[in-house]
């Protein structure tokens, strides 16, 4: 099962992705997480210690493999380079494992934005092309407010293609904007999960501004989500209200991918 989680800066995709993540590997699944955001903090997320996040090494910043897998430099725009550079093996190289969950940290190609065509580029887009592709096994991703490390023969073969929405016109702007990217891509549905949500208000609020997008739960504001953040601790071992919320949520995942006449449902 293959899950991408996208949203406005600040609206709690990391808090979802691992939560689910965690919530997957409870339940049995071998987990991959993917820390696709620059401003990366899934790691914290997942309550891996600050000394030990020190130590991971966005694969973007690993100038060696980058060279030695696509034959160019790291910013070596223009220059000639492998478009298709060996992969399979790095998940299983240089992930961290935390409680049993592969987490990879992807950084970003240091030379210019979401259009660089440059060897890291290159080696990003094909190491997620792989892990959503030939990995057996649930693959989160947690991504910026875009699509940027995805492409048309990637947005297939995701399960569960989710847009994090807290009740605000600045958050759902971006829902839709996201949506519209992704089908540009072929996504075939985008759906949401409201977050921050206070009462029944906020729920409608959400469906109401973005229809034709599938809600798939809420995740209520939480003093206990906030607490966790404050504390720099696992948000799952933590918030026993978010973890129920997010069972429910990992259960209409399931639901979907065994309706999916691509996975289980012919």
């Amino acid at each position: 099962m293959k899950i991408a989680v996208t949203g406005k800066g600040g609206v709690g995709k990391t808090t979802l992705s691992s939560a689910l993540a965690r919530a997957f590997s409870e339940a049995g699944h071998r987990v991959l997480v993917v820390d696709a955001d620059p401003d990366a903090n899934l790691a914290q997320s997942l309550g891996i210690a600050q000394s030990e996040i020190a130590k991971i090494k966005p694969i973007a910043l690993m100038a060696d493999l980058i060279e030695e897998r696509t034959g160019a430099k790291p910013g070596a725009g223009g220059s000639i380079f492998k478009l298709n550079p060996k992969v399979d093996d790095i998940p299983d190289e240089f992930a961290y494992v935390h409680k049993g969950i592969k987490l990879l940290v992807m950084g970003r190609a240091k030379t210019g934005g979401a259009g660089c065509y440059c060897p890291e580029n290159v080696l990003l887009k094909s190491l997620i092309r792989h892990l959503i592709l030939r990995r057996d096994e649930v693959v989160v991703l947690d991504m910026e407010a875009g699509i940027e490390h995805l492409t048309r023969g990637t947005t297939g073969s995701v399960d569960a293609f989710i847009v994090v929405v807290e009740p605000g016109g600045r958050s759902v702007q971006t829902a839709k904007q996201v949506a519209s990217l992704a089908s540009d891509l072929g996504v075939r549905q985008v759906y949401v999960v409201g977050n921050k949500v206070r009462g029944a208000e906020d729920r409608k609020f959400i469906e109401d501004n973005l229809p034709g997008m599938e809600v798939l739960g809420f995740l209520s504001y939480s003093a206990e989500v906030i607490n966790a953040d404050l504390r720099a601790v696992e948000v799952y071992d933590n918030c026993p209200g978010l973890v129920a919320e997010v069972e429910v949520i990992k259960a209409r995942i399931e639901a979907l991918a065994a309706d999916s006449p691509e996975t289980g449902g012919e």
